[in-house]
């Protein structure tokens, strides 16, 4: 990827934050600093890498993704409405009793979802049946799985990671958004997951450890997921909760708080001349 591309993406993942920041702050609920570090690694794989078609979101041969941190709305659904599955105006009903756009992934009435999440830990198995379908109807299609590193304290998730070596599943790549916090504080001191790339690896994956905010080294690493052959891939990326907003970097206080309107208004002013600077070079 050159660095033009990575501008571009840079651009979309800064308008994938405020739109979700726009979201969080409308509904004065909703999962913000998850949604911040994640904001990259979606932006590289709608707008880069998935085979999707807006128009034919329901082709058989299109590629899957499942946001097994269902919370992280705030970065798939403006993710979405930007690719083209939905009108933008349609954000403005996020978590509104009125409308359809609810606070954890939703298949049923958000068009491009592939499937609906919250429950966590539970996104993987999901995608480890898609990869394995893909398998056994000889399609081509590849599916993709985002992790978050405190929801794979959820034993679930491991039984799915054998399961997936097993079949051999090529087609599955997960990743895990490394931002080191969860709700109740740091994953290091709430419950221990690393080494996370030993770990992966004796559970018969291949893993590719890479900064989550740098888009040449996402890019890279989901095509050398690609090329891997006769095992799964886990691509562990290294972010920061809250990315782009300077109050919310790195504070767990941030996991799933609305910004009130003095907050929001800084947190919008700092993304905004982000991407005006992005624009003017």
């Amino acid at each position: 990827m050159d660095q033009k591309r990575a501008k571009e993406l840079a651009i979309i993942a800064t308008r994938i934050r405020l739109a979700g920041l726009d979201a969080v702050h409308t509904a004065a609920s909703g999962h913000i600093g998850g949604s911040l570090s994640v904001a990259d690694i979606l932006a590289v794989l709608y707008f880069e890498k998935m085979r999707v078609d807006p128009k034919d979101s329901k082709n058989p041969d299109r590629d899957r993704f499942v946001l097994s941190k269902g919370h992280c709305t705030p970065a798939l659904y403006p993710t979405l409405a930007l690719r083209g599955f939905f009108p933008e105006e349609d954000l403005k009903l996020f978590r509104s009793i009125e409308g359809h756009i609810s606070g954890h992934a939703e298949m049923r009435h958000v068009n491009g979802v592939d499937m609906s999440t919250g429950s966590l830990g539970q996104g993987l198995s999901v995608a480890v049946g898609m990869a394995l379908a893909g398998k056994l109807d000889k399609k081509d299609y590849r599916v993709y799985a985002v992790m978050g590193d405190g929801e794979i304290e959820e034993g679930q998730i491991w039984e799915a990671g054998m399961a997936a070596a097993k079949y051999g599943l090529d087609n599955l790549c997960g990743v895990i958004d490394v931002n080191g916090l969860q709700i109740d504080g740091s994953t290091s001191d709430v419950m221990p997951t690393e080494p996370l790339d030993k770990k992966w690896e004796a559970f018969g994956w291949n893993v590719i450890k890479i900064d989550g905010h740098d888009y040449c080294a996402i890019s890279d690493a989901f095509d050398a997921a690609a090329a891997c052959k006769g095992k799964p891939t886990m691509i562990l990326a290294k972010t920061v909760k809250g990315k782009g907003v300077s109050y919310m970097e790195n504070n767990a206080g941030w996991h799933g708080k609305a910004p009130n309107d003095e907050q929001y208004e800084i947190a919008k002013a700092e993304l905004e001349r982000a991407l005006a600077e992005l624009e003017a070079n």
